[in-house]
């Protein structure tokens, strides 16, 4: 199998880094109470949205926090193992992520050293995927991994079997043509069982 998997909050806990950084950049640099706005809508970027900042803000806050988050995460529970594992059964693995390139920082050369840190196999990685679903469709991808509930959708929709990573910004909603998946142990219990077969 040729298998498509994003990094952030699916390999990595990223939210709890950029949560607790989002919170001190507030209160350092907004000199506000960081509040969270529990009833916003949740999205793929809902670390800002249930913030409340702005474009401005949010720019400003990747301009001086990304390079700190990118570095300081750590990988799931088990993901390592349950990555190594498909690797040796034969399985490409090809990562699919949004990371983004600004001026002031590598996020290339950065993700590459957190990889090899924590000895995650690959096999190819795409950054800045503003279109997953065409990432995927270039690497042939069989299945997809992701917290993103429009990627997921996305997948689905094109043909490709997907599993949506659980995750604080994706809780609450219904997955429809995909499978919601609470870890890595029960990802690779769904990927032997059925094969990642839609």
């Amino acid at each position: 199998m040729i298998i498509g998997i994003d990094i952030d909050d699916t390999i990595s806990d990223t939210t709890e880094v950029m949560f607790n950084c989002c919170q001190k950049y507030i209160t350092e640099e907004l000199k506000r109470e960081p509040v969270v706005e529990e009833e916003a809508k949740y999205t793929h970027h809902f670390i800002e949205v249930i913030h409340g900042l702005s474009r401005e803000q949010k720019e400003d806050f990747f301009k001086k926090y990304y390079e700190y988050i990118v570095d300081n995460v750590i990988p799931k529970t088990c993901s390592v193992e349950y990555l190594k594992k498909l690797k040796e059964e034969g399985n490409k693995i090809v990562l699919i992520t949004a990371r983004f390139e600004i001026k002031e920082f590598d996020v290339i050369e950065a993700t590459k050293r957190w990889l090899q840190k924590y000895e995650i196999p690959y096999d190819e990685t795409v950054f800045n995927a503003e279109s997953k679903i065409e990432a995927a469709k270039n690497a042939n991808i069989d299945v997809f991994i992701d917290d993103s509930y429009k990627n997921c959708e996305d997948m689905s929709k094109n043909g490709i079997k997907a599993f949506l990573m659980d995750s604080r910004g994706n809780r609450g909603l219904e997955t429809k043509g995909f499978e919601r998946v609470y870890s890595w142990p029960h990802l690779y219990y769904k990927l032997k069982v059925d094969g990642g077969k839609n």
